[in-house]
C-alpha cells in the first residue's frame, strides 16, 4: 500500500508540473546509438495573464535510452525571446508590481527534481515586460539564465 501510494504521488507530481507549449521545431546536437538524439527544442507559449505577449523558448533535451524513457536530466541551457503578438492590456496587479516575479511557465527537465521556469517582471519606468528563464533543482540550482523584454506599444499602428 505504501509503495503504491508513493508511486501515485510521483505520477501526480509529474503530471502537474508540466505546462503546455507549442513545439515549433528542433535540431539534433548529438547522435545517440540508442534512443533519440540530444537536441535543442524550440517552444512557444503565451503569457497566461498577459494576452498579446508570446515567448519563444529554446532548451536542451537529453536523448539516448534515458531520454526515451523519461528519466534523463536535461542541462540547464536555455534561451528566451519574447514579443508583443497582440494588444497588451495589463491588469492592476501587474501594473502595481504585486505580480513581480510571477511564474508564467514551468516544465520538468528531469524525472522529479529539476525544472525550467520563466518568471515575469514589469518595468514601470520603461513600460516593458521582462521575462527571465532559469533552471532550478531541489538541492542545487543553476545560475545559467536568459532574459527578454517586451516593450508595450500601441497595437495595430
Amino acid at each position: 500500500m505504501h509503495k503504491s501510494f508513493s508511486i501515485r504521488l510521483i505520477i501526480l507530481a509529474l503530471a502537474t508540473t508540466s505546462v503546455w507549449a507549442d513545439r515549433i521545431g528542433h535540431v539534433d546536437t548529438k547522435f545517440k546509438w540508442l534512443g533519440p538524439d540530444d537536441k535543442i527544442i524550440i517552444e512557444a507559449f503565451d503569457d497566461p495573464e498577459v494576452p498579446g505577449a508570446t515567448c519563444y523558448l529554446s532548451r536542451a533535451k537529453t536523448g539516448g535510452f534515458t531520454g526515451a524513457v523519461g528519466v534523463a536530466e536535461d542541462t540547464a541551457d536555455a534561451s528566451i525571446s519574447c514579443r508583443q503578438t497582440g494588444k497588451i492590456v495589463l491588469n492592476e496587479d501587474i501594473k502595481s508590481g504585486k505580480n513581480d516575479g510571477q511564474r508564467v511557465f514551468k516544465k520538468r527537465t528531469s524525472l522529479v527534481f529539476k525544472t525550467i521556469q520563466v518568471v515575469r517582471f514589469y518595468d514601470k519606468t520603461r513600460h516593458a515586460l521582462v521575462y527571465l528563464v532559469y533552471s532550478d533543482r531541489v538541492v542545487d540550482g543553476s545560475p545559467e539564465n536568459s532574459v527578454a523584454a517586451v516593450p508595450i506599444m500601441p497595437w495595430g499602428q
